[in-house]
């Protein structure tokens, strides 16, 4: 009973804060989120009497302001100071160059002034780290000296920050990564759109059946609909609807939002757009992920391309409907890429998973009625409009409409970007668009850490598409595909996804938050001859699978059962 009470309370709390972060005037004007974020940037930390006076200022209590502050990597205690970080994703992991990455930074800076930061979206290239604001990768370390130099001159950028990768389809006429025509011509669309009905924007997407590209597979539709029926019934100012672009992609080897917001920004919000206007809502918040500033950038520069041509604002091309954009900048915290935890953070508080139902199509940012897609996913909507949802019904497969892009690490002899039509053999896409492995490979880890571990002889049995995944065991998720090398150590591996798993929990429930460190702790022990109680094993990850409240702890037992059940031999010398 003391425990129902306490989960009742807590639930109550969190919606006052919401409530009071979410009235007219502070809202996404003036954010609590980003007044956090402005306190911080002086030292990497805000400072305890600023983190009062915040308090304060928006009437809620001092925990909620330091609660949040200490949760986020670049928010935290721990970040001040901080001048470089090195990337410690699993791709970078795995092609081993972050060592000479470190040794590189370390001739500059002290210990304490380099952190760690979880992916860059450099998977392509690797020696990925970000100094001065800015990502470096490839052979950027090669000139870290001269790069230290101009960023503490403060003068223009010489060295190259590399990250470009290769673009590449197997589609006659590509969806997401076709050229970019005119503005005026591309956003004819929408001008078209507002002289029609939202409904029929909405039947088009239902029409085309898109899945949400960020790892559920969710019929978008099915989202838009209960968002449009739904009302903002806060009484807590301006009744309003949001449209939430998540653009936290955090998994290792995926880059594909990091393509979309850097070099197809318009696709992503006109898609918003559509989506605003089909279900009702005057706003449109892309929350990025920190770790990619100049997509940050470069989403900003486009938002101010709409205003200066009166794409949005208010009364649109004379349509009566409104619609406005705000661009939120993330401060690390890879469960963020969970909606629910997403739409938290952007309301100031500690990215946690909230319970579900209800809804964030009922009950979402600030209380109101949320859709939450991730941006592959938002740069299908403009061409479904204009080409019609049944065009995009007939691509793919029977359960994965149209065309899906696919990431490939530096573990390939051509690594890169890749848009495919869904259903297309993944055999293909390692031999003749990757052009087979770069090094001898053992497995393929795809979809992020929370993803399958594939050994090479299921390849020819999955396709690009999500039923083929799931019949086999795998899952297809962002559909990013890191290649783990013959040399690598599988145990090693599992460490390094209990690890990474016990770092980013939010902590809210149990199973993900202890199991997942109870987990790198068995193996690494098992390292160091202790070996593993195999039942012990098989029941920890069971309640990490049915227990946690989320994907993070729940999706980490996918690939692990992988790897026991397809390299057993290898590990056999760990457990008992």
């Amino acid at each position: 009973m003391r425990a129902w009470r306490r989960t009742i309370t807590l639930a109550c709390m969190s919606k006052n804060i919401s409530s009071l972060s979410g009235r007219d005037g502070r809202e996404l004007d003036d954010a609590l989120w980003e007044r956090l974020q402005q306190a911080a940037e002086a030292t990497g930390t805000p400072e305890r009497a600023v983190l009062t006076a915040i308090a304060d200022d928006f009437l809620v209590g001092e925990a909620v302001t330091y609660g949040t502050s200490s949760f986020y990597d670049f928010l935290k205690e721990e970040n001040k100071g901080r001048k470089a970080y090195v990337c410690n994703g699993s791709a970078c992991l795995v092609a081993g160059t972050q060592d000479k990455v470190h040794h590189a930074l370390a001739r500059h800076f002290k210990p304490e002034e380099i952190g760690h930061m979880c992916c860059l979206g450099r998977c392509h290239e690797n020696s990925a780290f970000n100094i001065g604001g800015r990502n470096y990768s490839g052979d950027s370390v090669d000139h870290m000296d001269a790069l230290v130099k101009e960023v503490r001159d403060g003068g223009a950028h010489t060295v190259a920050a590399n990250g470009v990768h290769h673009v590449g389809t197997t589609m006659a006429a590509p969806i997401l990564t076709a050229p970019m025509p005119p503005l005026p011509e591309f956003y004819a669309i929408w001008e078209q759109a507002l002289k029609g009905d939202p409904r029929d924007v909405l039947n088009e997407i239902k029409v085309a059946t898109i899945r949400g590209r960020g790892g559920a597979g969710f019929p978008m539709g099915f989202k838009l609909e209960a968002c449009r029926n739904a009302e903002d019934t806060t009484g807590n100012g301006t009744p309003r609807k949001y449209i939430v672009c998540n653009a936290d992609e955090g998994d290792p080897a995926a880059f594909s939002d990091r393509y979309l917001l850097e070099q197809r920004p318009h696709r992503v919000l006109l898609g918003m757009m559509l989506a605003g206007y089909c279900v009702g809502a005057d706003t449109g918040v892309l929350y990025i992920r920190a770790e990619y500033p100049e997509a940050v950038e470069a989403v900003k520069a486009a938002v101010r391309e709409l205003e200066a041509n009166g794409w949005i604002g208010t009364d649109i091309k004379g349509s009566g409907f409104s619609y406005r954009f705000k661009v939120i900048k993330a401060a690390g915290a890879y469960v963020c890429g969970e909606e629910t935890a997403l739409l938290n953070s952007i309301e100031g508080k500690r990215g946690e998973v909230r319970t579900r139902p209800p809804y964030p199509a009922q009950q979402g940012l600030f209380n109101r009625p949320t859709v939450v897609n991730n941006v592959e996913t938002l740069a299908c909507v403009p061409w479904v409009v204009a080409h019609g949802g049944a065009a995009f019904a007939k691509l793919g497969s029977e359960k994965s409409n149209g065309s899906k892009l696919v990431c490939l690490d530096s573990g390939f002899k051509r690594p890169g970007l890749y848009e495919v039509e869904c259903g297309t053999p993944l055999r293909r896409v390692i031999d003749e668009l990757g052009q087979g492995f770069a090094r001898p490979t053992k497995a393929l880890h795809i979809g992020g850490p929370l993803g399958g571990i594939v050994p090479l002889h299921k390849v020819d049995a999955l396709g690009i598409d999500f039923e083929s995944f799931q019949k086999e065991g795998f899952l297809l998720g962002h559909a990013s595909v890191l290649s783990i090398p013959q040399d690598f150590p599988m145990v090693a591996y599992l460490e390094h996804l209990f690890e990474f798993t016990a770092m980013e929990s939010c902590g809210k429930c149990f199973p993900c938050r202890i199991g997942s460190t109870r987990g790198k702790e068995l193996i690494q022990g098992a390292r160091q001859g202790r070996r593993i109680d195999r039942a012990l094993f098989n029941d920890l990850v069971e309640t990490m699978e049915i227990g946690s409240l989320c994907a993070l702890g729940g999706g980490l037992p996918l690939g692990v059962r992988n790897t026991l059940q397809y390299f057993g031999e290898e590990l056999r010398d760990y457990f008992a």
